[in-house]
């Protein structure tokens, strides 16, 4: 049985997808976007595991302290979904679960050693182009995908205050 999704949840998952979009996506922006899941993880002594990829290339990882290897696996499971369906892990979840899908049928020709419908993996967009993914695991769903969420646009908000007036 799946759990009921409200509408404007859905509606607000989707607007992230919109929103967090990039001119550009380098190995900095990655470091920097690492280094920022770092400091709140810490500051907030949330037992995380994070990753970012940029293309296949995983280019930044970290475990921070009461994450496990566990963590790492659901990672990416999680970077799996993201890649299959072209959105957030938590976006996709939430979508079959309005559907009524439970996520663990075989009827989707998934993969569950590749694959799992939990919140914490978002893509990394230049325009529309899918170019790599970020990923958090060790809170729940929602807080997972709140924190790369709440990343993403504080770098995004700086890249924009960076770039000269016309």
């Amino acid at each position: 049985m799946t759990e009921p999704v409200d509408p404007s949840t859905l509606a607000r998952l989707a607007e992230h997808e919109e929103f967090l979009r990039f001119p550009d996506f380098t190995h900095a922006d990655a470091w920097a976007v690492g280094s920022r899941i770092v400091e709140l993880g810490t500051e907030r002594n949330a037992p995380i595991a994070a990753t970012i990829f940029l293309g296949d290339q995983r280019v930044f990882h970290v475990g921070l302290a009461g994450s496990t290897a566990d963590n790492d696996d659901w990672l990416d499971r999680k970077v799996g979904v993201v890649r299959r369906f072209n959105a957030s892990s938590l976006l996709i979840r939430d979508q079959f679960r309005a559907k009524g899908i439970d996520v663990v049928e075989p009827r989707l020709g998934l993969d569950h050693s590749r694959h799992t419908f939990s919140g914490g993996a978002f893509p990394l967009r230049v325009r529309s182009a899918l170019v790599g993914v970020v990923g958090v695991s060790g809170l729940t769903d929602e807080a997972d995908h709140d924190l790369v969420v709440e990343v993403l646009t504080e770098h995004l908000s700086s890249l924009q205050d960076e770039t000269p007036a016309s």
